[in-house]
Parts: structure tokens; sequence; C-alpha cells
């Protein structure tokens, strides 16, 4: 039995506007910000919530080093043309962290604040 349900994934941030802006282009959805915008959900259509949380002071983590600001937790999107989802992440101001071996089912990028996500073939 299950002692909770998951609700929302909240990531930190210096822009939590921003960082919703980028995960609603890459994921769709709707973004809902508070007055103050120090948090900015994201509704994902069929899918959990991404909240956005300011942090001032932010550090974004190291891919992949796991002893100086490691990276915690990462999502993993899944895409039906790695190629094509690649080209639309970085237009949306992703970087990548590790893509060059192409015969791999998935490639690591970073989003706008620094955290590491995957983009993995369906």
């Amino acid at each position: 039995m299950a002692l909770a349900k998951l609700d929302v994934v909240v990531l930190d941030c210096p822009d939590p506007r921003a960082l919703a802006g980028f995960y609603a282009g890459v994921l769709g959805g709707e973004v809902e910000a508070q007055e103050d915008l120090s948090w900015v959900d994201l509704k994902v259509p069929g899918g959990p919530s991404l909240a956005f949380q300011a942090a001032p002071g932010f550090t974004p983590p190291q891919w992949p080093r796991a002893d100086q600001d490691s990276q915690q937790f990462h999502l993993d999107l899944t895409v039906d043309d790695l190629d094509a989802a690649e080209r639309g992440v970085l237009e949306l101001g992703a970087k990548v962290l590790d893509a060059e071996d192409r015969s791999r089912s998935w490639r690591v990028y970073a989003d706008p604040a620094g955290h590491p996500f995957c983009l993995c073939a369906s």
C-alpha cells in the first residue's frame, strides 16, 4: 500500500517563469504563475505537473560530476524522433551535455537553468 501519491516535481531555478516557458515549449501544457513569480506551475497534458521555484543563489548541477554540485535527479523525456527533438530543445535554449554517440537511444542536455535532462527514443 502506498503511503503517498506523487503530486508534482519541483525544480529550483533563478527564473521560474522562464524555465516553465522552456518546458512548456518541450512538453506542451499550461503555465500558471503565482503573483510574486516565486513559484510557477506547468500543467503537462497526460503527465505529472512540473513546478519551478525561485532559488536565490541557485547553482546548477554539474553533469556528470558526483563530487561537486551533483545533479540530484534528472528528467527522462520520451520522443519519437531524437534528431527532431534535439533541434527543438536547442532552439528553446537547451545545451548539449552528452549527445555525440548517435548509436545510443538517449542523449543528455541541460535546460536553460542547467538541470540535466535526457531525450530518450520511444
